[in-house]
Formats: C-alpha cells, sequence, structure tokens
C-alpha cells in the first residue's frame, strides 16, 4: 500500500503568493520563501508551485523561487503554470523541481506528456486536471479555469495515464478556495479508472476533509492551500490528526 501524503499548495503570481476562490478574485498572501522554510519544518511531504498568470516574468520569478526552495528544503518539489516544452521542463528541473505540473498542454499538444515521461522519467510528470461540474456533465477546464474542453475528467484522466503520466492532480474548479470539502464522488471516479497516484486538490477547510478523502477514496495524497494559509491549522496537526485516524502516512523523520 502507498504510504498517503499531506500536500501543502502554493499559488504564485510574479513570485508572490496569492489565494482567490474559483480561479478568480486572487489577493497576495506574503512571500513565497518564508512559506517554504515553515512548511520545511512542519513535516509537509511536498509542495506544490504552480504560477497562476504565466509570463515571462513571472517565470523568471518562478525559477528564483524554486532555486531557493530547494536550497532550504529536502522535500520534493512539483512546480507548474503555463508548461509547454520540454525546454521548459528542463529549466525548472535544473533549478530543482523534482516533478513538473502540466495542465493545459496536456490537453492541446498530449504528446508533450509522453515526451517528457521519456525524457526525464514518468516520475516526473504531474498531469493537473482543473474541472467543473460533477457527475457525468463535469468537463475539464484549460488556461487557468477560462477555456472549457469536450472532456471529462475521468476520460482525461485515462488517456493522461496512457500517455506517461506518473500522477494525477485532481482540482474542483467549483470548490477552489471554498473550505467546504472535497469533491469526493469525483476522486472515487478518478482514482478507480487509473493505476497511477491521484492528488485531490480543491475544497479543504478542516482536518475531517482530509480523512474523509483518504478514508473514502483511493486517491494517495490530498493537497490544501487554503486549509493552511488562513488559521493555524499545518502539516503536522494535520498530519497528527490522520496518524490518529489510522491512516498510513508516509514516514519525514
Amino acid at each position: 500500500m502507498l504510504k498517503k501524503r499531506v500536500i501543502p499548495v502554493l499559488l504564485l503570481r510574479n513570485g508572490r503568493m496569492v489565494k482567490g476562490k474559483q480561479f478568480t478574485d486572487f489577493r497576495d498572501t506574503g512571500e513565497a520563501p518564508s512559506a517554504v522554510r515553515i512548511y520545511s519544518a512542519q513535516d509537509a511531504d511536498e509542495l506544490v508551485f504552480l504560477d497562476t498568470a504565466p509570463s515571462q516574468e513571472s517565470r523568471r520569478a518562478l525559477v528564483d523561487v524554486v532555486k531557493l526552495a530547494a536550497e532550504e528544503c529536502f522535500m520534493p518539489l512539483a512546480v507548474g503554470g503555463g508548461i509547454a516544452s520540454v525546454s521548459e521542463v528542463a529549466e525548472l528541473l535544473r533549478a530543482g523541481a523534482d516533478k513538473i505540473v502540466i495542465n493545459t498542454a496536456a490537453f492541446r499538444t498530449p504528446a508533450l506528456i509522453t515526451e517528457v515521461a521519456q525524457s526525464f522519467g514518468v516520475q516526473c510528470v504531474v498531469v493537473s486536471i482543473d474541472y467543473r461540474g460533477s457527475g457525468k456533465s463535469a468537463r475539464v477546464w484549460v488556461a487557468s479555469g477560462s477555456v472549457e474542453t469536450p472532456l471529462h475528467p475521468v476520460e482525461h484522466a485515462q488517456q493522461m495515464a496512457a500517455l506517461g503520466a506518473g500522477e494525477i492532480f485532481l482540482n474542483s474548479i467549483d470548490r477552489d478556495g471554498c473550505m467546504g470539502g472535497y469533491d469526493l464522488e469525483m476522486a472515487v471516479e478518478v482514482a478507480n479508472a487509473v493505476s497511477i497516484p491521484v492528488i485531490l486538490c480543491g475544497g479543504a477547510g478542516n482536518f475531517q476533509h482530509l480523512a474523509d478523502a483518504l478514508e473514502k477514496t483511493a486517491v494517495e495524497a490530498v493537497a490544501c492551500a487554503s486549509l493552511f494559509h488562513f488559521g493555524d491549522n499545518n502539516p503536522i496537526r494535520a498530519r497528527s490528526y490522520l496518524r490518529n485516524r489510522k491512516i498510513p502516512l508516509r514516514v519525514l523523520k
């Protein structure tokens, strides 16, 4: 059995942390280097950095943040936001990223997933699936949640796994930042449809939500942004709560 993970997500814009709801109304929440140091000391399993407004200037800032994070912590770093070529993947890996999160390009140029997997290994490739809706009517959205596709999340996840993705990062736009709980129904569908690990994101508001996802679905990890950004919650407390629920977690120390 794979050990479960708790993963903080840092949403970035020009190197600064931001947080919004349903991919809109982003507000500044502080400096990324400070958060990296804090999460490094708080037993996070890994960190995910997502650039919410990819541009040339923002990419330079993202690379700088990744370099600093790689120097200051020893947990795996997954990085994404506008990644559309093997050369961009290579740049972020050189900066210190361990995994690359690919979203829009996975839909528009799916051959990139195979190319990256063959060049750097499947363990490096995380395909992010943002979706709106539920059940059979759910659809994958790309371009930071601004463009609807005809694909259902399950269909897209299966295609990406077949092309060489090592993990799926499943994120409900409808629940993003709302802290009302994960979409467990979709988590069950996607995790049961693929043989690769699924990271669930979008909606965590308390530790019970994390436990529900890990106990009631086959997802391998839970990712959180608002839960750790607001209030005094942190990965140490989250892991302690989950351990008391007898949920198998990775041994970090």
